[in-house]
């Protein structure tokens, strides 16, 4: 245990993915020194990253949430075909809306876990208590959303007093973490404590995202959304003060930029997989096929970002700062 009663968990290592690509501590892929992402992308015949929605339903109701449109979760058959079809993807986000409200979630990582995927969770942690051993060393890390200290979380995301009981009962089953936080005008002065409460939670990194006109965040007030200047300042303070407090988590920090466009490929519970966000579609979302129907690699052929998928996930188009003691990525 730690002076502060949060359980240690156990040391982050490197996984090898091929192509000179690993992924491990600060929960973020690197290149070999050297790589060129354009040699990557035109050698890859499969995503780094894929994000499988396993249901729609949460029990929060974020302000800036882009999935409001529900549909019936798949049943573990049709993600079992989904499975056998996203083969040579290297990591996979078992995701939701909040994946954890599915009582069945440990059989869904069981039938993941066996395969050659880097696994991971983004969750607000409110189940955590009921799944947390039995996906305990069959996923990589947790994704947990918070916004900071808990008047900023309650007002932007949900309930902070079920969010950290959840991220210290998969800490106690030696689960690692990050902390992804959406961030407003409004939340600019929090993000230091953010920052804070990740690394007094041995943290992997702290996400920064901005938010995207969509959804619940349709609702928000305009003066919400920073510019990318403010964002660049805005990092530039963080990375000021992690230097000064000796944060250990990496921070990184993402925005809309033509560069990011597209890079994120989101399978919904319908087998839909789309590229995301796409600026000039409606719902942000671009048609690729049906991962019910055909294997990713087909899927991947038509996938016109792919450039923005590496150059994201290699951390070459965001804002980021490595974990202490390691090359950066994403």
């Amino acid at each position: 245990m730690t002076d502060l009663g949060l359980p240690s968990v156990p040391p982050r290592t490197s996984t090898e993915l091929g192509n000179g690509i690993s992924f491990g501590r600060g929960h973020h892929f690197t290149a070999a020194p050297g790589l060129d992402i354009q040699a990557l992308v035109e050698r890859a015949t499969a995503p780094l990253s894929v994000i499988l929605q396993v249901t729609k339903r949460c029990d929060f109701d974020c302000t800036f949430c882009s999935e409001t449109l529900q549909l019936p979760d798949p049943t573990l058959a049709h993600l079992e075909t989904m499975r056998d079809n996203l083969a040579g993807t290297k990591r996979l986000f078992l995701s939701g809306g909040e994946p954890l409200m599915r009582k069945d979630f440990g059989e869904i990582v069981d039938m993941f876990a066996d395969e050659d995927f880097v696994l991971a969770v983004p969750t607000n942690a409110t189940h955590g208590l009921q799944h947390a051993k039995r996906i305990a060393g069959k996923v990589a890390f947790a994704n947990i959303g918070l916004e900071g200290p808990r008047g900023i979380t309650n007002r932007v995301r949900g309930d902070y007093d079920k969010v950290m009981p959840g991220i210290r009962a998969l800490q106690a089953e030696g689960i690692p973490i990050s902390l992804s936080s959406v961030v407003y005008r409004s939340t600019l002065s929090a993000l230091q404590f953010t920052a804070q409460i990740a690394d007094v939670l041995d943290a992997g990194k702290v996400k920064l995202i901005m938010p995207l006109r969509k959804g619940n965040a349709l609702k928000l007030d305009p003066n919400e959304f920073i510019t990318d200047a403010e964002a660049e300042e805005t990092f530039g303070r963080l990375l000021e003060l992690r230097t000064t407090m000796q944060w250990s988590p990496a921070i990184r920090l993402t925005t809309w930029t033509p560069e990011n466009e597209g890079h994120m490929i989101v399978v919904e519970p319908n087998g839909t997989t789309n590229a995301w966000p796409v600026y000039d579609q409606k719902d942000l979302f671009e048609p690729l096929g049906n991962l019910l129907e055909e294997p990713i690699d087909e899927i991947w052929r038509r996938y016109r970002f792919k450039r923005n998928h590496f150059a994201k996930y290699l951390g070459a188009s965001i804002r980021s700062t490595a974990h202490a003691g390691t090359a950066s990525g994403a």
